[in-house]
């Protein structure tokens, strides 16, 4: 009988610890770079429906808004590439093509065949026409059997219209 209280007793702490959210993960944390990422990401698509739906001014406020949570992931998380690949995306849609080429090119330092930051950065070299240079990203995609590079190839192909 004692035996069975003591367990019954064990199992109602952990249970009630774990209730109030000591998970291991850090995902109650409101400010750790995954979920600081994780909001970014929300807002970013959120953004891009805005765009789609030519409301511009609304989209690029969700941008600077994904990039200040991105800064802060940053801060957390330095050698993170993806962070680095959505602070040159949110950059590049609210017009700072300069410091969005030094994010894409300091997220390639960290991994030079990121599927993403490729195809993005040849977006940025299509919309400030150095084509060249887009034509270079498209060559380091070529191989990887993913859908960057069929999005980046189109991008070049009719750069004269405004696909990205």
């Amino acid at each position: 009988m004692i035996f069975r209280t003591v367990l019954v007793l064990l199992v109602l702490s952990f249970g009630s610890a774990f209730a109030a959210g000591s998970d291991s993960s850090g995902g109650g944390d409101s400010n750790n770079s995954e979920s600081l990422y994780k909001s970014s990401v929300s807002l970013i698509k959120r953004a891009g429906k805005l765009e789609k739906k030519d409301n511009k001014e609304k989209a690029e406020k969700l941008y600077s808004q994904a990039f200040k949570k991105l800064s802060e992931a940053l801060k957390k998380d330095r050698k993170n590439p993806d962070i680095l690949n959505y602070m040159g995306f949110t950059s590049r849609k609210i017009g700072n093509f300069s410091e969005a080429e030094d994010y894409y090119l300091r997220g390639l330092a960290i991994d030079p065949k990121h599927n993403g930051i490729n195809e993005y950065l040849g977006e940025l070299y299509v919309q400030t026409d150095r084509i060249d240079k887009a034509k270079e990203r498209l060559e380091v995609l070529k191989n990887c059997n993913c859908e960057e590079y069929g999005e980046l190839e189109l991008i070049i192909k009719t750069r004269g219209s405004k696909v990205y």
